[in-house]
Protein backbone atom coordinates (compact mmCIF):
# COMPACT_ATOMS: atom_id res chain seq x y z
CA UNK A 1 0.00 0.00 0.00
CA UNK A 2 2.92 2.69 0.53
CA UNK A 3 4.45 1.57 -2.29
CA UNK A 4 1.41 2.18 -4.63
CA UNK A 5 0.41 5.28 -2.85
CA UNK A 6 4.00 6.84 -3.23
CA UNK A 7 3.59 6.33 -7.07
CA UNK A 8 0.20 7.16 -7.26
CA UNK A 9 1.28 10.45 -5.52
CA UNK A 10 4.35 11.24 -7.64
CA UNK A 11 2.30 11.13 -10.73
CA UNK A 12 0.04 13.58 -9.30
CA UNK A 13 2.69 16.08 -8.33
CA UNK A 14 4.56 14.20 -5.74
CA UNK A 15 4.79 14.26 -2.53
CA UNK A 16 8.10 11.46 -2.60
CA UNK A 17 11.23 12.44 -4.72
CA UNK A 18 11.56 9.74 -8.13
CA UNK A 19 14.91 8.95 -6.11
CA UNK A 20 13.45 8.43 -2.86
CA UNK A 21 11.39 5.82 -5.13
CA UNK A 22 14.05 4.43 -6.45
CA UNK A 23 15.20 3.43 -3.18
CA UNK A 24 12.06 1.84 -2.35
CA UNK A 25 11.46 -0.48 -5.32
CA UNK A 26 12.65 -3.87 -3.48
CA UNK A 27 9.62 -3.43 -1.12
CA UNK A 28 7.26 -4.67 -4.00
CA UNK A 29 6.63 -8.29 -3.21
CA UNK A 30 9.11 -10.48 -4.74
CA UNK A 31 11.80 -7.38 -6.00
CA UNK A 32 13.89 -8.20 -3.28
CA UNK A 33 17.23 -9.72 -4.29
CA UNK A 34 17.23 -13.73 -3.85
CA UNK A 35 19.17 -14.10 -0.25
CA UNK A 36 19.77 -17.66 1.83
CA UNK A 37 20.21 -17.78 5.62
CA UNK A 38 23.49 -17.86 6.29
CA UNK A 39 24.87 -17.07 3.09
CA UNK A 40 28.45 -15.30 3.28
CA UNK A 41 30.12 -12.04 1.15
CA UNK A 42 33.71 -13.04 2.46
CA UNK A 43 34.93 -16.23 2.00
CA UNK A 44 36.21 -17.94 5.15
CA UNK A 45 33.96 -16.06 7.29
CA UNK A 46 32.05 -17.63 9.94
CA UNK A 47 28.20 -16.67 9.51
CA UNK A 48 26.32 -15.91 12.77
CA UNK A 49 23.61 -13.29 12.98
CA UNK A 50 23.01 -9.87 14.62
CA UNK A 51 19.98 -9.13 16.08
CA UNK A 52 17.51 -7.98 13.22
CA UNK A 53 16.73 -4.88 15.22
CA UNK A 54 20.58 -3.62 15.00
CA UNK A 55 20.38 -3.32 11.07
CA UNK A 56 17.75 -3.24 8.48
CA UNK A 57 16.88 -4.50 4.80
CA UNK A 58 17.68 -3.34 1.86
CA UNK A 59 19.41 -4.20 -1.40
CA UNK A 60 22.63 -2.12 -1.89
CA UNK A 61 24.20 -1.49 -4.07
CA UNK A 62 20.79 -1.25 -6.22
CA UNK A 63 19.48 1.00 -3.73
CA UNK A 64 22.21 2.32 -1.69
CA UNK A 65 25.73 2.50 -3.23
CA UNK A 66 28.57 0.84 -1.35
CA UNK A 67 31.58 4.02 -0.80
CA UNK A 68 33.37 3.06 2.04
CA UNK A 69 34.37 0.42 4.85
CA UNK A 70 34.46 2.05 8.22
CA UNK A 71 37.28 0.81 10.74
CA UNK A 72 35.82 0.22 14.49
CA UNK A 73 37.47 -1.09 18.16
CA UNK A 74 35.00 -2.99 19.93
CA UNK A 75 36.25 -1.85 23.03
CA UNK A 76 36.14 -5.24 24.27
CA UNK A 77 36.42 -9.02 23.21
CA UNK A 78 35.41 -10.79 20.30
CA UNK A 79 32.88 -12.41 22.57
CA UNK A 80 31.51 -9.47 23.77
CA UNK A 81 30.83 -8.15 20.48
CA UNK A 82 29.19 -11.09 19.04
CA UNK A 83 26.98 -11.02 22.11
CA UNK A 84 26.06 -7.30 22.19
CA UNK A 85 25.29 -7.35 18.63
CA UNK A 86 23.14 -10.31 18.72
CA UNK A 87 21.17 -8.37 21.82
CA UNK A 88 18.22 -6.53 19.75
CA UNK A 89 18.24 -4.03 23.36
CA UNK A 90 21.88 -3.04 21.80
CA UNK A 91 21.02 -0.57 18.42
CA UNK A 92 24.19 -1.60 16.69
CA UNK A 93 26.18 -4.28 15.18
CA UNK A 94 28.76 -4.08 11.90
CA UNK A 95 28.81 -6.34 9.25
CA UNK A 96 31.87 -8.15 10.32
CA UNK A 97 33.73 -8.76 13.36
CA UNK A 98 37.36 -9.62 13.52
CA UNK A 99 39.09 -11.71 16.11
CA UNK A 100 42.94 -11.60 17.17
CA UNK A 101 44.03 -14.42 15.28
CA UNK A 102 42.47 -12.87 12.47
CA UNK A 103 39.32 -15.26 12.22
CA UNK A 104 36.60 -12.87 10.77
CA UNK A 105 32.54 -13.26 11.45
CA UNK A 106 30.19 -12.19 9.39
CA UNK A 107 26.79 -10.95 11.32
CA UNK A 108 25.23 -8.72 8.66
CA UNK A 109 24.88 -9.62 4.86
CA UNK A 110 26.36 -6.84 2.78
CA UNK A 111 23.16 -5.95 1.07
CA UNK A 112 21.52 -4.48 4.45
CA UNK A 113 22.06 -1.92 6.05
CA UNK A 114 24.00 -2.13 9.74
CA UNK A 115 23.47 0.13 12.41
CA UNK A 116 26.91 1.10 13.03
CA UNK A 117 28.43 4.42 12.11
CA UNK A 118 26.06 6.92 14.51
CA UNK A 119 25.29 8.47 10.70
CA UNK A 120 22.07 7.51 8.28
CA UNK A 121 24.02 8.46 5.61
CA UNK A 122 27.30 6.58 6.39
CA UNK A 123 25.48 3.68 7.54
CA UNK A 124 24.00 3.38 4.01
CA UNK A 125 26.75 3.92 1.94
CA UNK A 126 29.31 1.61 3.94
CA UNK A 127 30.25 -1.39 5.23
CA UNK A 128 31.22 -1.67 8.77
CA UNK A 129 34.52 -4.18 10.18
CA UNK A 130 35.02 -4.30 13.80
CA UNK A 131 38.28 -5.42 15.42
CA UNK A 132 38.53 -7.03 19.26
CA UNK A 133 40.33 -5.05 21.27
CA UNK A 134 40.77 -1.54 23.02
CA UNK A 135 42.26 1.66 21.37
CA UNK A 136 44.74 2.52 23.91
CA UNK A 137 46.42 -0.97 23.59
CA UNK A 138 48.65 -1.32 20.55
CA UNK A 139 49.08 -5.18 21.71
CA UNK A 140 45.65 -6.06 20.88
CA UNK A 141 46.49 -5.18 17.55
CA UNK A 142 48.02 -8.25 16.30
CA UNK A 143 49.89 -8.96 12.97
CA UNK A 144 46.88 -11.79 12.69
CA UNK A 145 44.48 -9.57 13.18
CA UNK A 146 46.01 -6.51 10.76
CA UNK A 147 46.57 -9.28 7.71
CA UNK A 148 42.74 -10.84 8.28
CA UNK A 149 41.08 -7.83 8.29
CA UNK A 150 43.48 -6.42 5.50
CA UNK A 151 42.38 -9.38 3.38
CA UNK A 152 38.98 -8.82 4.07
CA UNK A 153 38.80 -4.66 3.09
CA UNK A 154 40.55 -6.19 -0.22
CA UNK A 155 37.59 -8.46 -0.36
CA UNK A 156 35.10 -5.99 -0.26
CA UNK A 157 37.14 -2.74 -2.26
CA UNK A 158 37.52 -5.54 -5.43
CA UNK A 159 33.48 -6.61 -5.27
CA UNK A 160 32.03 -2.88 -4.68
CA UNK A 161 34.91 -1.24 -6.85
CA UNK A 162 36.65 0.85 -3.92
CA UNK A 163 39.66 2.44 -4.62
CA UNK A 164 42.57 1.74 -1.48
CA UNK A 165 42.82 5.41 0.19
CA UNK A 166 41.97 6.82 2.99
CA UNK A 167 39.00 8.58 1.68
CA UNK A 168 37.31 5.12 1.13
CA UNK A 169 38.33 3.47 3.94
CA UNK A 170 38.07 5.11 7.41
CA UNK A 171 38.03 5.18 10.94
CA UNK A 172 34.54 5.51 12.73
CA UNK A 173 36.33 8.65 14.42
CA UNK A 174 35.93 10.03 10.62
CA UNK A 175 32.23 9.79 10.59
CA UNK A 176 30.56 13.48 10.51
CA UNK A 177 28.52 13.84 14.01
CA UNK A 178 30.19 10.61 15.70
CA UNK A 179 31.23 10.74 19.39
CA UNK A 180 33.15 8.07 19.14
CA UNK A 181 37.34 7.81 18.77
CA UNK A 182 38.22 4.23 16.83
CA UNK A 183 39.96 2.80 15.63
CA UNK A 184 42.49 5.29 18.10
CA UNK A 185 46.37 6.49 17.61
CA UNK A 186 47.64 3.20 17.64
CA UNK A 187 45.52 1.79 14.43
CA UNK A 188 48.71 2.07 11.98
CA UNK A 189 46.66 3.53 8.66
CA UNK A 190 49.84 3.15 6.84
CA UNK A 191 50.61 -0.51 7.66
CA UNK A 192 47.06 -1.16 7.05
CA UNK A 193 46.66 0.03 3.57
CA UNK A 194 49.58 -1.95 2.64
CA UNK A 195 48.36 -4.94 3.79
CA UNK A 196 44.93 -4.16 2.18
CA UNK A 197 46.97 -3.62 -1.43
CA UNK A 198 49.28 -6.61 -1.08
CA UNK A 199 46.00 -8.24 -0.63
CA UNK A 200 44.35 -7.01 -3.82
CA UNK A 201 45.81 -9.61 -6.58
CA UNK A 202 44.57 -12.22 -4.56
CA UNK A 203 40.87 -10.72 -3.73
CA UNK A 204 40.21 -9.83 -7.68
CA UNK A 205 41.32 -13.55 -8.27
CA UNK A 206 38.93 -14.81 -6.06
CA UNK A 207 36.25 -12.82 -7.47
CA UNK A 208 36.62 -14.11 -10.96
Amino acid sequence: MLIGGAVAAVGGGGLLAREELERLWWKVPGMAKPRKEGELDHAGAEWTAASTANWRLADRPDDFEIDRVIIHVVQGSYPTALRVFKNPGHGAATHYVVRKDGHVAQMIRELDVAFHAGNRSFNERSIGIEHEGFVDRPQDFTDAMYKGSARLTADICVRHGLPVDREHIIGHVEVPGTDHTDPGPHWDWDRYLKLVRAAMPSARRAAE
